[in-house]
């Protein structure tokens, strides 16, 4: 009997003391602390019931098999109504929860940025003609081929002047028998032999006869078309032996060195507009080339169906690569530089409720990162960045790449590689 008592007190203590071990982490027993808890409470308790006269052992005995019967069943209850859902819940919570979404991220940063005006304007030459005659005639010389660059005077198309020249010649005779007349009726006046009327007639036919013969070369000059300015000659629209008519087109001469463009700005930009400020112009033709020039011109009026008023700015143009015609991305700068904040512009999602950004901020949780959605009012752009007026902080990470699979409080995970780096040319349609 009291070898019995010994053995379930020993065995009470280390289960006692196993179970504070394993649940201190000094001892690694392959069973929970509770288990062994439990059986040191039960070895306890056989142990009071041993120590208890025969007569109260039954009545102990029964309350303690109601005990263990009532533990039993509160624990399956328990068991059934609160830690079986609760552990269901988790494992679906677990196996549906959305993985994160790796997404590529760079943070908004302040720039200094001059304000600028931008828009499409249209060359011009600085002065840009098309050659045509003053009269008719049949072309008997050209002195020019398609493209040629000619000085100023020189010549271009020479139109048939056989009849003008007929006429000169009867004209410089009747102009020298009138100042043979006039010459006549001066010394017969002298010599009181003729009236003052008979002077004043050949003098008046003297004059007449001068203006016919002026006359007649001013027609010739009329038919030996020139350059009226240096210039680039456009092709040519004439053969030799046609017959043009007065105001028919030849071809064109550009002044092409210096050249103008012109562009349309809306009215409220007049605040800030002025002659005189750096203008940088752009053409397809010449891509990755900046031109740089000034405005020189400012229209007087603005157009009341558009509300534009016409800009006009000279480029030096030595090499002649700017042509009349060409399209041109015109950029003004209107004032000193600021800081504004800027981010890539493949962070803006745009949309009919309003352009936003999502931006990454640590879970409420504290595990792990998400995004929010933010609405922002966005100013400028400048190549592939964009001004931020609203929405944004400095230092705040955006989503540059990734946006499409993303919600708000979406779990994401960031790519450290970054996005994909920028064409170093847009392509165009």
């Amino acid at each position: 009997m009291k070898r019995a008592t010994r053995v379930l007190a020993a065995v009470a203590v280390v289960a006692l003391v196993v179970a504070a071990a394993t649940d201190l982490a000094h001892f690694h027993a392959p069973a929970l602390p509770g288990l062994f808890l439990a059986i040191a409470i039960v070895a306890a308790l056989l142990l009071v019931l041993r120590a208890l006269p025969l007569g109260a052992r039954r009545p102990a005995v029964f309350a303690l098999v109601l005990v263990v019967l009532v533990a039993l069943v509160g624990g399956l209850t328990y068991f059934q109504l609160v830690l079986k859902p609760t552990f269901i819940k988790n494992a679906i919570s677990a196996a549906f929860a959305p993985k994160p979404t790796t997404v590529a991220v760079e943070a908004a940063k302040v720039e200094h940025w001059a304000p600028q005006l931008s828009a499409i304007g249209t060359l011009r030459a600085f002065q840009g003609i098309v050659v045509a005659p003053q009269v008719a005639g049949v072309v008997s010389a050209i002195h020019f081929e398609s493209g040629d660059d000619v000085a100023a005077g020189a010549p271009l198309v020479d139109l048939d002047t056989s009849v003008e020249v007929a006429d000169l010649a009867n004209g410089l005779a009747q102009l020298k028998n009138a100042n043979v007349t006039l010459d006549r009726a001066r010394a017969l006046i002298a010599n009181g032999n003729t009236p003052q009327s008979t002077v004043d007639a050949a003098l008046a036919a003297r004059d007449s006869a001068a203006a016919s013969v002026e006359h007649t070369r001013a027609l010739i000059a009329q038919k030996a078309i020139k350059a009226p300015f240096a210039g680039r000659l456009g092709l040519r629209d004439v053969d030799l032996g046609q017959y043009v008519a007065a105001g028919a087109n030849l071809t064109t001469l550009q002044q092409l060195d210096p050249t103008y463009v012109d562009f349309s700005a809306p009215d409220d930009a007049l605040a800030n507009l002025a002659v005189g400020e750096e203008t940088t112009l752009k053409v397809d033709s010449q891509p990755g080339r900046e031109f740089k020039g000034k405005v020189t011109a400012i229209d007087a009026r603005v157009n009341s169906d558009s509300r534009n008023v016409t800009v006009r700015a000279e480029f030096a143009n030595p090499d002649r690569k700017l042509l009349p015609g060409m399209f041109a991305d015109v950029t003004v700068t209107t004032g000193a530089p600021a800081d504004v904040l800027t981010v890539p512009r493949t962070a803006i999602v745009y949309s009919l409720y309003g352009n936003n950004a999502f931006v990454v901020v640590p879970a409420k949780s504290g595990e792990g990162l998400v995004v929010e959605r933010r609405f922002i009012r966005v100013g400028a752009t400048r190549g592939e960045r964009i001004a931020i007026l609203e929405g944004v902080k400095a230092g705040e990470k955006v989503v540059i790449a990734g946006q499409i699979k993303l919600q708000p409080n979406s779990p994401v995970a960031i790519d450290e590689g970054g996005a994909l780096p920028p064409p170093a040319e847009t392509p165009k349609p």
